[in-house]
C-alpha cells in the first residue's frame, strides 16, 4: 500500500477499493465483459454503489444506468463507482457533479464538479475536460483526482496523476506532463500573485487509480513503467 496524506478526509474514503464487496463487484464487472457487455445486455454501468445517491434528483438504484447528460449527487458516507465509454469514475461522499455529452451518448465531453471529489481515469480521446469552480483541465488519456474544499472558500484541488493535461485557473495556464502525481491548488483570488500554485499529493492513492484503470482495461503509467516516483505532487518518476 502506498503512502498517502489526508486533508479533511477519512482513511476509509481512500481505501474504498479494499472492501470485499467492492472487489467482488469489480470481479463480476470484468467477468461479465465490462462496459461493452453491459451495453449489449442493457445492464447497469454502475460497478458499485454504497450508501445513498441521486440521479437527476431521484434516488439512484444500482440497477440503473448513468448516461451522459445526467447529474449525480452522493450522500454522507456513500461512494459510487461507474463507467461511461472509456472512462471510469469514483465519486466520494457529499459530491455533486454532471457528466456532459460528447459526440455520442457514451462519450463524456465534460465532467463538471460542483461539490466534493472525484477520482477518474480517461482513455485516449480529444475535446474532453474537467470543469470546477476555479479550475479547468483539458484532458487526453490520463488519470486524475479533483476535489473542492468547501471549508477553504471552495479552493479547488487537482492532481494529474499521470498523463498530459492543460490546466487553467484565472489568467494562469500550464501544460502538466506527469508520470507520477503533479498537483495544483486553484484559487478564485490570486495567492501571491498566482491563481494556480503547486500542491502536494493528498486525499487519493495509487491503488485507487489502478483499480479504476483496470475497469476499462488499462494500466497506470507507474504500472507500465514498473516503478514509482516521489509522491510530493511534483509529477516526477524515480529512475
Amino acid at each position: 500500500m502506498t503512502q498517502h496524506q489526508l486533508q479533511g478526509r477519512q482513511e476509509k474514503e481512500v481505501l474504498w477499493f479494499q472492501r470485499r464487496d467492492t472487489l467482488k463487484a469489480a470481479a463480476a464487472w470484468m467477468a461479465l465483459g465490462g462496459l461493452p457487455a453491459a451495453l449489449a445486455q442493457q445492464r447497469s454501468n454502475i460497478v458499485q454503489l454504497t450508501g445513498d445517491a441521486t440521479l437527476n434528483g431521484t434516488r439512484l438504484s444500482p440497477q440503473q444506468a448513468i448516461q451522459t447528460g445526467d447529474e449525480i449527487q452522493t450522500g454522507p458516507g456513500s461512494d459510487l463507482v461507474f463507467v461511461i465509454g472509456n472512462s471510469s469514475f469514483q465519486v466520494r461522499q457529499n459530491s455533486r457533479l454532471s457528466v456532459e455529452r460528447g459526440n455520442t451518448l457514451n462519450a463524456v465531453s465534460v465532467l463538471r464538479l460542483l461539490t466534493g471529489a472525484v477520482a477518474s481515469v480517461w482513455g485516449k480521446g480529444v475535446n474532453r475536460s474537467i470543469v470546477m469552480p476555479t479550475l479547468t483541465a483539458g484532458i487526453r488519456g490520463t488519470g486524475v483526482y479533483s476535489e473542492i474544499f468547501a471549508d477553504r472558500d471552495n479552493r479547488n484541488y487537482f492532481c494529474n496523476c499521470y498523463g498530459t493535461v492543460d490546466v487553467g485557473a484565472g489568467t494562469d495556464k500550464t501544460v502538466s506532463q506527469a508520470q507520477y502525481h503533479q498537483a495544483f491548488w486553484a484559487d478564485a483570488n490570486p495567492q501571491n500573485g498566482r491563481f494556480l500554485s503547486p500542491a502536494g499529493a493528498i486525499n487519493h492513492t495509487d491503488e485507487e487509480l489502478e483499480f479504476l484503470a483496470g475497469l476499462i482495461d488499462q494500466r497506470t503509467a507507474w504500472q507500465i513503467a514498473g516503478r514509482k516516483g516521489i509522491k510530493d505532487g511534483s509529477g516526477r518518476m524515480t529512475y
